[in-house]
């Protein structure tokens, strides 16, 4: 019985000295693939064989994008068998504006087999508050220089920053809505913008201005995540607040 009683220690002993050289779980695990605009620009310097895919629209690739970054519409026809055309054996780096659309095409790549798939966290956005380089060169063609900061086009697209501060000096409150089309919370708060801006035509002045096509603008003014509403009164800046409000919310600042 007591011969027992030592075996059953040294089981034990063993046991508990296996448990603590037990070796540490898979490395990959470990490995951080979801980057801030610093940690992205760090790791393509790198990663010098990495395939850098924009998952934007072509018009906001065309507007100015990371060098060498291959354009990929997350909501293209083609992006399913666009994407099955990469290297699996590679690492993937994906951004988009915000970084809702390349989080998405991150776990799309991932469940059809890319191990190694980096995103940017805020995307362009992010990128360019933090004065990161950017071009708008495309591969295989000529270069177009980007509009010009002086550019106005009637359709709100290309605004100055000047053109903006005109717009929001009135004798009304003026609300403005930085939003994109693919924003889902920007969708949502919409319908009720609108109605406040016809139920109150008296008082305030709706503004809504798409990022996608006044990027300049959205850097000068520190827009690096969308929605943002802004509130100016007597031509100052009086409520900002970035992402999903309710319309309780912005009548009280109204």
């Amino acid at each position: 019985m007591r011969t027992y009683k030592i075996l059953l220690t040294l089981l034990a002993l063993v046991m508990i000295i296996g448990c603590k050289q037990a070796p540490p779980s898979n490395e990959s695990e470990a490995v951080n693939y979801y980057l801030t605009a610093p940690e992205f620009a760090e790791k393509l310097k790198e990663m010098p064989d990495v395939q850098l895919i924009d998952v934007r629209t072509p018009m906001e690739y065309a507007g100015g994008h990371i060098q060498h970054a291959v354009n990929i519409n997350i909501d293209g026809a083609n992006f399913q068998s666009d994407i099955s055309k990469l290297d699996k054996s590679k690492p993937v780096m994906v951004y988009c504006l915000s970084g809702a659309r390349s989080a998405a095409a991150t776990r799309q790549m991932r469940a059809d087999g890319f191990s190694q798939v980096y995103d940017m966290a805020g995307g362009m956005l992010k990128w360019r508050a933090a004065k990161l380089p950017e071009t708008t060169e495309v591969p295989g063609q000529v270069q177009t220089p980007a509009p010009t900061s002086g550019t106005a086009m009637a359709s709100a697209k290309n605004l100055t920053k000047e053109q903006f501060e005109e717009m929001t000096r009135s004798s009304k409150t003026v609300l403005v809505d930085f939003y994109a089309d693919w924003c889902a919370p920007c969708k949502k708060m919409e319908p009720y913008l609108k109605e406040i801006a016809t139920d109150m035509s008296d008082k305030v002045h709706l503004v809504r201005i798409n990022v996608d096509e006044n990027q300049q603008l959205a850097m000068e003014l520190g827009i690096d995540a969308i929605p943002v509403l802004r509130v100016y009164k007597k031509n100052a800046l009086s409520w900002n607040n970035m992402g999903y409000v309710d319309k309780e919310e912005v009548l009280k600042q109204l």
